[in-house]
């Protein structure tokens, strides 16, 4: 092996995936030990080959990594590059013995792929058991990674026993393998580290990789090019690489049989492919530790959208596919079940999946929709969709044609993940809906009551009860409303409203804004995208009940009440009161500024002039915080900011309404925010009111009566 080259091409290639989109991300590299290692990875693309031996080499001290690559792809400049990488082809001759040698003397670490070969399709479970299918057909996992860890550490041991009883055998030994010195062999061991390498997303099309490697070698062979087009795609789109490391196995555990150690021990000299008396009970230990890493590599994968999509695409009954219902059954898989296995997650499903259900703002549902209909497994026609069948045979296309199939196949190893989908994906509409309404309903308590407990302040919280989101029961599950609270306050604040709508037939739900009817120091650690997950929760839930909902806000409930209504397309109208557009206290213009200032000195551990709350005297003490976190008003400006450019994408009806004199939220800034409104039907009341809280209280008839005049014009269509 060229060192030079391999480290000039090593560093070059670094250079280029630090140059890429794509993202590589590193877990449990804590469990790579000190000594000699085979790292065994799962085989998906050519990265594993190209990137992999160098991102490690800069994980273990800068020792080399080698790889074993396939045979087909030694041609010409690109067999040269691979080499160039530490590549070794697998028809190499003195391949085993190379191995062994450099495990030995800890020259080099080396990466092997047990499946053999990459696995396009990702098909590697059959029955319950590993059985890895390929364009030649299935076969068993290879055991030549633990078979040459096996035979290293046995002729490490080997050499530590002769060296004190049989010196000259120790020395034979040690000649055959190139060891100069004894003390570094004896005082290594040979590990196996289970890898898992997980790509997202996994998406197929034409990219200008292939075209770069062709230019600069003198080709490459027919099955790279075409995997270039997989691989290229993820490099340059920003996909991520999640690689996991496990646990260590200690091969020198595996060698404790009485029939080994007698061979260890043997006074018959032993060269390195002799047939000695062990070798049956060896290859048993291989096959051991086969199924050992298989398993460890396999339950390493990174679950993602993708993986859970496909799985329950696949599972779901041939014919029509009612979207919402695929939604419904995508956010169950995304949410229950999955953390309490201990399954890893991709960081994308440890946020809060409920805008699968609402604006799907990162895309990943309306991506994956897009992938199926491209790769033919969902039909569209006047609006309908359809589940098809295909069935793709040809193992070299399979990633491009039928890629919803070959990420269901990633997950298959999870047997108790596969076996709840399974479930999901069969039930019926109803249900999943059912169940999502309940499954919601209790998650936003089972919050709240875990924030109550964890931030609760003896001196600043109020009761429990207060701060509990809430649903009110109707006549009717035709019509429903979305009734949220305003800042500093808690679901109580609007239960006057929400009992007059429910009394006027309507079911209401009023769901706590994250940070509220706790403590003043759990808001000061939210942001309003949390505030924007719990109102989608609340429009779920009363969209899974009712036919037609309307959302309503005080305050900042109305700011987000309309941002709502910005992102979501089935609401039939949305009533505003006292929307936070602009607010009077003067020293809010300041709030960003001394945000940013706290969190400098929090940063450089500064105590001093640090300005986190500020005192407040609430219009109504018995529901309002007294302490106002100076972060929770910046959270609010930035939620108006990024308001405002999106009042224009408002159509639905709106009804906006204030305090002719409120104390906090001027009036000139409620107007500009109405005429804004890309709405054909708007109105705009002013009441005369000298307070901002002008939805609790003795007089509040008028602007109740609005309200319902408005509910009821809107859901009866009269317009």
């Amino acid at each position: 092996m060229n060192k030079f080259a391999y480290l000039t091409t090593g560093y070059t290639l670094k250079g280029l995936y630090d140059a890429f989109k794509t993202k590589f991300k590193v877990h449990g590299e804590d469990n790579i030990p000190e000594g000699s290692i085979i790292f065994v990875i799962n085989h998906f693309t050519r990265i594993e080959t190209m990137f992999l031996p160098c991102h490690i080499y800069f994980l273990t001290d800068k020792v080399p990594v080698w790889s074993l690559a396939d045979h087909s792809l030694f041609q010409g400049g690109f067999g040269n590059f691979l080499e160039s990488v530490g590549a070794v082809s697998t028809r190499d001759p003195d391949r085993d013995l190379l191995i062994v040698k450099s495990l030995l003397t800890g020259e080099a670490n080396w990466i092997i792929f047990p499946e053999g070969r990459m696995v396009k399709n990702k098909k590697i479970f059959e029955d319950g058991q590993f059985m890895i299918s390929s364009d030649e057909g299935k076969h068993r996992p290879h055991t030549g990674a633990a078979t040459l860890a096996l035979r290293s550490e046995f002729y490490r041991e080997r050499i530590r026993k002769t060296i004190s009883t049989w010196p000259e055998e120790a020395k034979r030994l040690m000649d055959l393998y190139g060891i100069n010195s004894v003390e570094p062999v004896i005082n290594r061991k040979t590990y196996i580290v289970p890898v898992n390498v997980t790509y997202y997303p996994v998406r197929v099309r034409e990219n200008a990789i292939s075209k770069l490697v062709d230019r600069f070698t003198d080709g490459v062979p027919e099955r790279a090019e075409d995997e270039l087009m997989t691989e290229g795609t993820m490099l340059l789109s920003g996909a991520d690489i999640d690689i996991r490391f496990d646990e260590p196995i200690d091969i020198k555990e595996y060698l404790k049989d009485p029939v080994i150690q007698s061979d260890i021990e043997s006074d018959i000299e032993i060269n390195f492919d002799d047939k000695i008396p062990s070798n049956k009970t060896l290859r048993q230990c291989s096959y051991d530790l086969m199924q050992r890493y298989m398993t460890a590599i396999y339950k390493k994968v990174t679950v993602n959208h993708d993986h859970l999509l496909s799985a329950i695409l696949t599972r779901y009954p041939e014919g029509k596919i009612d979207l919402d219902d695929f939604k419904a059954k995508s956010y169950f898989a995304s949410t229950l079940n999955i953390k309490k296995d201990k399954y890893h997650l991709h960081e994308s499903l440890e946020q809060n999946q409920i805008n699968l259900l609402t604006d799907d703002k990162h895309e990943i549902f309306n991506n994956f929709i897009e992938l199926a209909l491209e790769t033919g497994m969902i039909q569209e026609s006047g609006g309908i969709y359809f589940k098809k069948n295909i069935d793709i045979e040809d193992f070299h296309t399979i990633r491009k044609e039928n890629t919803i199939s070959v990420l269901a196949n990633e997950i298959e190893p999870l047997s108790n993940l596969l076996s709840h989908i399974d479930i999901l994906a069969n039930e019926s509409k109803d249900l999943t809906q059912e169940r999502l309404r309940s499954h919601i309903l209790k998650s936003t308590i089972i919050k709240y009551e875990n924030d109550y407990k964890n931030f609760y302040d003896k001196k600043l919280s109020k009761p429990m009860d207060r701060g509990e989101p809430y649903l009110i029961e109707g006549t009717s599950k035709e019509f429903g409303i979305v009734l949220v609270h305003g800042y500093l306050a808690s679901p109580l604040e609007v239960k006057q409203l929400a009992e007059y709508l429910g009394e006027k037939g309507y079911y209401v739900y009023v769901p706590r804004l994250k940070g509220h009817g706790t403590s003043p120091k759990d808001l000061s650690g939210t942001n309003y995208q949390n505030w924007v997950d719990c109102v989608d929760e609340g429009y779920t839930i009363i969209r899974n009940l009712c036919k037609n909902v309307i959302a309503g806000g005080f305050s900042t409930g109305a700011g987000l009440v309309l941002d709502l209504a910005a992102r979501v397309d089935d609401l039939k109208g949305v009533f505003a009161i006292a929307p936070p557009m602009e607010l009077k206290d003067f020293s809010s213009k300041f709030v960003p500024a001394v945000d940013i200032w706290n969190s400098f000195l929090k940063k450089v551990h500064i105590d001093i002039a640090k300005v986190e709350f500020v005192d407040n005297e609430p219009e109504n003490p018995h529901i309002n915080y007294h302490k106002n976190p100076i972060s929770g008003v910046h959270e609010l400006e930035k939620l108006m900011d990024q308001l405002k450019p999106k009042l224009k994408e408002i159509t639905v009806p709106v009804l906006i309404a204030q305090g002719r004199n409120d104390t906090v939220v001027s009036v000139d800034g409620t107007k500009k925010l109405f005429d804004l409104l890309g709405s054909e039907f708007k109105e705009y009341f002013l009441f005369n009111f000298n307070r901002h809280g002008v939805l609790v209280g003795n007089d509040v008839d008028r602007i109740y009566k609005a309200i319902n005049d408005f509910v009821d014009l809107v859901f009866k269509g009269n317009f």
